[in-house]
């Protein structure tokens, strides 16, 4: 499907990774630019050189998130090389741990650091240039916002809180035809993932025992899956969907896995 984002210029930050990697990869297909954004050179520079030899060039910002005034001059460095951005897709952050019990407020804080305030700062700096564009935003956000997990006081209140503002941004920005939009992911089984899933004595049977409760095909949502889905809010195709949570999980989320 062609969605019309050939050339147009998106941020994805922590696209060269697991699931922001799925986002670039869909991005590299409809022909649009994605600029990855991630403190990770590393990992920046394996994604780079791998579609290099596809003939594919990609951009990327080495960026601390948890810092506003890198967030501000990656936004910059992009403008500066494209004289746009079309659109923004936040989705770094990691599922740290941070609970109620074992936590504290220090931790808390640096959670919502990690996971919410740089959505906040990266959707403040491009929006000048998604004015002129009309571009999008999507947020990409967890089910523990919604279902909770236990031991991750942090990361489920940043999820809230990316929920919160996905539907706030799209009132604020209603005037300038911007839309805001929120993919939900539940399993989705990404380097993160599995590292988690390795923490437990028997990762195989964990793993088993959660994608057997996955309604749709007893399976893990892929990153392509999720990649698919924002695509479509980024473009035109979507042009008159804003405001939305959309759940890609296999009816993890809602769905009674009873039956």
């Amino acid at each position: 499907m062609n969605l019309n984002l050939r050339d147009k210029v998106i941020i994805v930050t922590g696209g060269s990774k697991g699931i922001g990697l799925g986002i670039v990869k869909t991005l590299i297909q409809e022909k649009a630019i994605p600029v990855m954004i991630s403190r990770n050179e590393q990992s920046l520079l394996d994604v780079v050189n791998t579609h290099k030899l596809k003939g594919v060039n990609l951009t990327y910002a080495v960026t601390e998130l948890t810092d506003d005034e890198q967030c501000k001059a990656a936004v910059l460095e992009v403008i500066k090389k494209y004289g746009r951005i079309d659109g923004l897709v936040n989705n770094a952050g990691v599922n740290d741990g941070i609970g109620l019990e074992g936590g504290n407020y220090e931790n808390f804080i640096q959670s919502l650091k990690r996971n919410l305030a740089h959505y906040y700062s990266m959707a403040h700096y491009v929006l000048p240039e998604l004015k002129k564009s009309k571009g999008a935003i999507v947020n990409i956000g967890s089910k523990t916002s919604v279902t909770g997990q236990g031991g991750t006081s942090g990361y489920a209140a940043a999820n809230g809180g990316r929920n919160a503002l996905t539907r706030e941004w799209a009132l604020e920005l209603l005037p300038y035809g911007i839309r805001v939009n929120a993919v939900i992911v539940a399993e989705c089984y990404t380097p993160l993932y599995e590292k988690w899933i390795q923490t437990f004595d028997n990762p195989e049977k964990k793993l088993k025992d959660i994608t057997q409760k996955i309604p749709l095909e007893n399976r893990m949502t892929t990153i392509e899956e999720i990649g698919d889905t924002v695509a479509f809010l980024l473009s035109n195709r979507s042009s008159h969907t804003t405001g939305q949570l959309i759940f890609v999980d296999g009816g993890y989320t809602h769905l009674d896995r009873a039956l």
